[in-house]
């Protein structure tokens, strides 16, 4: 049983809380005034470049408001409180340097998560032990193990999780979706996936004094303690293990996500990855070719297109292959091509999969409704696991074999070490 340490954690004397401001629109009024009841109290953790997206796209929710503001960096928080002040002057929410305070409170329905990666999992845990629903930034999770426990604490206190990958509400992946699932290009043997590009190279600097306005410590949070350097933090973080996995974390979620829901991958056996490490101080990769067997199934993961038409002109697509043609897409637009016939639209496939009014609304339907919403966590865990596993391959530099159904590596200890990782003991929370 996991336990609740949520309630037992110690207060802090630092944390800044501060009231400004009430609510108010620049939007078209609703045609009636909503009752506290239809109203969705939500609150955003992290508030750097995708915060302020979320900050954004819920606060132009209708029957949403915006309650609370959390970051451990001051100039992202007054940057983001002046921005919501432009938009609804007179906005309540109250502003956090600890997420657990925004936790505490029971007006506060569900958060939302655009922190580096390596704490994604500990907010959403402890978002659920509170009480609260959640809309997480991907990746899922930091590691394979961290996102066995979200599964497991959402279900255990009933809660609703949507993992922010925005692309998944576009017409474009219902639509190739359905065209997949119809069987028109025959069964899928194989998918290519891929996304161009190579991690900026990082110089070193020398250690620095951290700016009074960055909790630095707060920060590194789980993560293993190294001193200060400005570009170990914010966006360049995702350039370092011990935080993220390079453009191919940064990206995995979105491209893998059309060939989860098309052909849904099953009994993963195997996982073979090649590449090189970046340039300069960063440590993820610079470019990363990784195979992985599926039963029935092969799936190829690259930094370069593969070598068929239509491929090179897209920074980031898949490209399914089936025994009756084959379907290449990117986020907005896709061909196909039946028995030698090339098209973009195959009319005789209906329409089969129900539209999505939007992620983000999508999300306050389910908790209104208390389904799981789109991109819920039980099909985004499937969908980022073998993220993880090849990483792992990567770094061991050997091909790994894998026992699905009970999530370990076989044979092979050193690999299953990487499937978690020791939290520091100031912030092992979960």
């Amino acid at each position: 049983m996991m336990k609740n340490k949520y309630n037992r954690l110690a207060r802090r004397d630092f944390i800044q809380t501060t009231a400004l401001g009430v609510l108010g629109l620049h939007l078209p009024p609703p045609l009636k005034k909503l009752a506290p009841s239809d109203i969705t109290r939500v609150a955003h953790i992290g508030l750097g470049g995708m915060g302020m997206q979320h900050l954004n796209w819920f606060q132009a929710l209708p029957g949403v408001e915006v309650v609370g503001l959390c970051d451990v960096d001051s100039i992202h928080l007054s940057d983001a409180k002046k921005a919501l002040n432009e938009s609804q002057p007179l906005n309540r929410a109250l502003l956090y340097d600890d997420f657990r305070r925004i936790l505490d409170r029971k007006d506060v329905d569900a958060i939302t998560c655009a922190t580096p990666d390596h704490w994604h999992a500990q907010i959403a845990i402890m978002a659920f032990q509170a009480g609260k629903d959640v809309y997480g930034e991907k990746p899922l999770s930091f590691n394979v193990r961290e996102g066995q426990k979200m599964l497991k604490a959402m279900h255990r206190y009933d809660r609703i999780f949507q993992l922010g990958t925005q692309i998944h509400a576009g017409e474009n992946y219902h639509r190739v979706a359905e065209i997949i699932q119809s069987g028109v290009i025959g069964k899928i043997k194989k998918v290519h996936i891929w996304k161009t590009g190579e991690p900026p190279v990082l110089t070193p600097l020398q250690n620095q004094q951290v700016p009074p306005h960055f909790n630095y410590d707060f920060w590194l949070g789980p993560s293993p303690f190294e001193p200060y350097a400005a570009e170990h933090t914010h966006f360049n973080y995702r350039y370092f293990l011990n935080y993220s996995g390079g453009i191919f974390q940064d990206f995995w979620s979105h491209i893998a996500d059309i060939v989860w829901w098309s052909v849904q991958p099953k009994d993963l056996k195997s996982i073979e990855a090649k590449g090189a490490r970046s340039s300069g101080v960063g440590d993820t990769p610079r470019w990363l070719t990784i195979d992985y067997e599926f039963k029935d199934l092969q799936v190829i993961w690259s930094s370069t297109p593969p070598d068929v038409p239509g491929a090179k002109e897209k920074h980031i697509g898949a490209y399914f292959i089936g025994e009756k043609g084959h379907l290449i897409c990117d986020y907005s637009t896709k061909s196909i091509e039946i028995n030698g016939q090339s098209m973009t639209e195959v009319p005789q496939v209906p329409r089969s999969i129900i539209r999505s009014k939007g992620h983000q609304q999508n999300f306050i339907d389910a908790i209104k409704s208390r389904t799981q919403p789109e991109s819920n966590l039980a099909y985004v865990r499937d969908m980022t696991l073998p993220m993880h596993l090849g990483l792992i391959s990567w770094r061991l530099g050997r091909k790994l074999h894998w026992n699905a159904k009970k999530e370990k590596f076989i044979g092979d200890n050193e690999a299953n070490r990487y499937l978690k990782r020791k939290y520091r003991k100031e912030y092992d929370w979960i």
